[in-house]
Order: C-alpha cells, then sequence, then structure tokens
C-alpha cells in the first residue's frame, strides 16, 4: 500500500535526508561493475546524505544477477529486486519505486549514458525546492540515426498528447517523497512513466547535461522497441489517432463523393467516353481496405490496452529481494503479487 501522501518537499527539519536510486539492469554484465563504482565514488562527494541503491534485475540472461548480489554483500545500502522474468524497462522502474523509501527518488540507467554525477545536481535543484527534477538532454553521443529518431519521438510524442512532456528527457530524473507517492499510485499496464510523471504536475524544474555514449553492451531500446514505446505514450496521453480516424474518415467520405459524382456526370452528359473501370476500382478498393485497417489497428491499440487492464494480472512479479547486510535472500517482495493498489503489487 503506498504510504501516506504527507511529506513535503525536501526532508523534515533535522532530519538526514535519505535519497533512493532505482536502477533499472537488463543485461549489463559489462557495465555494472564501473558504473556502482563512479556511482559510490559521486556519493562520497555528499556524505551529508544516507542512500540507498535499488537494482532491479529485469530477468537478464547474463551474469547480471550475480555480480549485483555481490555488489549487495559488499555494500549495506545496495538492494537487489530480482524479476522472474523478463517485464521491460518501464515495469522495472514502477518496481524499483514500490521498493524506494528516501524523502528523494533518482531514476537513472546502469550504462553510464546517464553521468551519476548529474543526480548531485538533480539533489541540488530539489533542495531549492523542486518536486520533480527532469534530466534534459542538451547533446548526446549517439549515432545519427539515433539522434534524428529520438529528436523526431518527442516532438511527435509533444505535439499529439494532452500532456505536455518535456523535450529530450528520458526516465532520468529525480522525485521527491510526495510525488513518488503519487505515482506509485498509476498502476496501468502500457506504461510510459515520463508521460504519466509529466501529467501529475507538481514543481518541476530541468537540469541539462549531456548524455554520454554506452561504456559496453548495446542499446536496449533498439528502433521497434522506441516505435512500441512511442504507441504506449500516444495511446495512454491521447485520443488523436482516434480524432483522426474521424478526419481520414470525412476525407474518404469526400472522395468517395466526388467519383461518385464524376461517374454519374459521365454517364448522363458524356455517354460516349468510358469511364476508367478496372484500374479506377483497384485504386478505390485498395485505398478503402488500407484506410480500414489502418483504423481498425488504431483501435485495436485502444482496445488492447483495455483488455489488458482488465485480466488485472500483476504488472510484476519478484522472484527474490537481495538486502546489503542480509544472512540470506527473501522471497517476493513488495510489489509482487496483484497489481492493483494497495495490494501486494499496488504500492
Amino acid at each position: 500500500m503506498a504510504a501516506p501522501l504527507s511529506h513535503r518537499a525536501g526532508p523534515a527539519p533535522g532530519k538526514t535526508a535519505l535519497i533512493s536510486y532505482v536502477l533499472p539492469v537488463y543485461n549489463e554484465q559489462d557495465s555494472i561493475r564501473r558504473f556502482h563504482q563512479e556511482l559510490t565514488a559521486v556519493l562520497d562527494r555528499r556524505p551529508e546524505y544516507s542512500y540507498e541503491l535499488i537494482y532491479v534485475n529485469d530477468g537478464s540472461r547474463d551474469a547480471s544477477l550475480e555480480l549485483l548480489s555481490d555488489l549487495a554483500k559488499n555494500d549495506p545500502r545496495v538492494r537487489v529486486v530480482d524479476f522472474a522474468r523478463n517485464f521491460g524497462h518501464q515495469i522495472a522502474i514502477t518496481a524499483g519505486l514500490d521498493e524506494a523509501g528516501g524523502d528523494a527518488v533518482i531514476i537513472m540507467d546502469t550504462d553510464l549514458q546517464d553521468p551519476p554525477a548529474v543526480s548531485l545536481e538533480l539533489i541540488d535543484a530539489w533542495r531549492d525546492g523542486a518536486e520533480i527534477v527532469h534530466a534534459r538532454r542538451r547533446t548526446r553521443r549517439d549515432t545519427l540515426f539515433k539522434r534524428a529518431t529520438a529528436h523526431l519521438f518527442y516532438r511527435l510524442l509533444r505535439s499529439s498528447t494532452e500532456v505536455e512532456i518535456p523535450l529530450d528527457t528520458g526516465d532520468f530524473r529525480l522525485l521527491d517523497r510526495r510525488a513518488a507517492d503519487e505515482l506509485r499510485r498509476f498502476r496501468e499496464r502500457s506504461r510510459f512513466v515520463r508521460g504519466m510523471v509529466a501529467a501529475m504536475g507538481f514543481r518541476q524544474s530541468e537540469v541539462l547535461f549531456d548524455r554520454d555514449q554506452r561504456v559496453a553492451g548495446e542499446t536496449k531500446y533498439p528502433l521497434r522497441k522506441m516505435a512500441g514505446l512511442a504507441i504506449d505514450g500516444v495511446t495512454g496521453f491521447s485520443t488523436a489517432p482516434l480524432r483522426l480516424i474521424t478526419r481520414l474518415g470525412f476525407v474518404v467520405l469526400a472522395l468517395s463523393l466526388a467519383g461518385i459524382g464524376y461517374a454519374v456526370a459521365m454517364k448522363f452528359f458524356r455517354p460516349d467516353i468510358t469511364v476508367s473501370g478496372w484500374t479506377m476500382m483497384m485504386v478505390v478498393v485498395l485505398f478503402l481496405g488500407g484506410t480500414q485497417m489502418l483504423s481498425l489497428g488504431v483501435l485495436g491499440s485502444y482496445i488492447g490496452r483495455i483488455y489488458a487492464e482488465v485480466q488485472g494480472r500483476p504488472l510484476y512479479i519478484v522472484r527474490q529481494v537481495v538486502s546489503g547486510g542480509d544472512d540470506g535472500e527473501r522471497a517476493g517482495g513488495r510489489g509482487s503479487g496483484t497489481g492493483g493498489p494497495g495490494g501486494a503489487g499496488g504500492g
């Protein structure tokens, strides 16, 4: 069950602030140790805070879990949430939020594209009064194709959704305790976390940073997954595709009426001229068929979201939670089980 929503921005007076890091991991065996070393070195610069590092192993197929378990044995601040299978990046973020108990929660990836030092700037902005702090990419060291598609993705998303989603921001951000508790109440399955955060409101600010290259491995968001994330973003926060179908229907109707008028006019006023037959018929049939299939696809996306919600299955299932300093591992964990608010998976 979600914690009581009685927090204010920043820690309570006289209390040492606890900062929680939510760190999704999927097949990052080549970078996880280096990431942890760099992150802990950065945290040592701010000894006035307490920290908890929540790594969420999203069903990795490599040695990531073994490396994370070793980190937990040697660092009491580390807690590892191990999924029973791969549930996806957005669900992994959700599980980390369900586990996090800090006065502020920082979400970041573990491939070192999000520099750990920038998280301290997020904390500074939070201490200045912001309840949500976005890390906005000033530059990014990616391929030209990746930069171009990401640039287009964020701008199309912003123009089509009913929520003002910050441009050029991924999931690297800080949430105040109150904002994190509110976000935990969002339990839909086709999740687009950055849209949910933008939809909540609160006092929001940005920190600009230069995004680095991956230190190892390959991207976990290829074009196919980026397209899926874009669909979740649009269908989760906008009815624009449905309105587009309506407009397209009016356009097709107008063209059909024009074609009918042309055919009738030729029959009565120019009977000596043969109206295009097979070619015109095939063009019309294929055009209408394509329009109908596209419309059904858009409707299917929304119906699929409804179907997934009605099933009421857990958002995720935790195999075990490994905590730093524990003698053993505990099975399950907050967040496994039912997915509704108030249940074991509700958060």
